[in-house]
């Protein structure tokens, strides 16, 4: 479906009807195809909801609002034109992110957040050289193979998968490939993620060349109370790609344990 949000349309999947819902949140590059797996692995009574950031999959591609403040605000109008009451935040890397400028705000209706292989609150530094390398990496089917090969994953997708991240990532706008990198990227909300008061599961491979496991274990799990860490020993930085299977278990786990909470 198309939802009118923030003067754009977001493409957005739903399923079922089970409460809380998890709203999932894609990486840079990615759409909400990038869950597809997960979501068909996990029970059919969860209700989920995924959808293509502004710029990339079917969403529209305006020219502003890629920050992480713009982002979450995104996030926030799906949640509430759904009607969703009681929910569950999953994050992937960028998507990671803005959960958790969305999770600080202590929404009503949030019962917990998980964030898979999140980019840290921290801001990421980067080189002129490194920022221009990762603003073109999305540019030719050529290009996003080699960063597939070299720097997203540790364990090799199918052909199917392959081929998915391949279109996500050049079908990206182009504001949306230079605001990552030039914008959100270095964005800093350490000040704001310490009021995040709901459980919270980070899930990280210990081959991530991205978010690397242990810029995570300094600059994210000690800002975040009571944060607890989950490592999937050989997987890369595309979990949901990589081991849908073992993500989708660990999800429907931690979800399980809020739904015994909410009782």
């Amino acid at each position: 479906m198309k939802l009118d949000i923030n003067d754009t349309h977001l493409h957005v999947t739903q399923r079922g009807e089970g409460v809380p819902a998890l709203v999932f949140l894609h990486y840079y590059g990615g759409s909400s195809r990038t869950w597809e797996s997960v979501i068909n692995i996990l029970p059919n009574d969860y209700q989920t909801i995924a959808y293509d950031h502004r710029g990339w999959g079917e969403s529209g591609k305006p020219t502003d609002g890629y920050d992480i403040a713009g982002l979450a605000a995104d996030a926030e109008a799906v949640i509430k034109k759904l009607g969703i009451q009681r929910y569950i935040l999953v994050g992937h890397s960028m998507g990671g992110k803005v959960a958790q400028l969305i999770a600080s705000r202590q929404p009503q209706g949030l019962e917990g957040l998980i964030l898979v292989a999140p980019s840290p609150p921290t801001p990421m530094h980067l080189s002129d050289e490194e920022r221009t390398v990762l603003k073109s990496a999305y540019s030719s089917c050529e290009s996003v193979e080699y960063v597939i090969d070299h720097v997203l994953t540790a364990k090799t997708l199918s052909a199917e998968h392959r081929k998915q991240v391949i279109e996500d990532s050049l079908k990206g706008s182009i504001q949306a490939k230079k605001a990552w990198p030039d914008e959100a990227m270095r964005e800093d909300i350490t000040a704001c993620v310490s009021a995040i008061s709901v459980p919270t599961l980070v899930i990280s491979g210990d081959q991530d060349k991205v978010e690397r496991l242990n810029v995570l274990k300094e600059e994210l799990l000690p800002r975040i109370p009571e944060a607890r860490l989950n490592v999937i020993s050989g997987a890369g930085h595309l979990l949901p790609l990589e081991v849908p299977e073992t993500l989708a278990s660990m999800i429907a786990g931690f979800a399980d344990c809020v739904v015994k909470q909410m009782v």
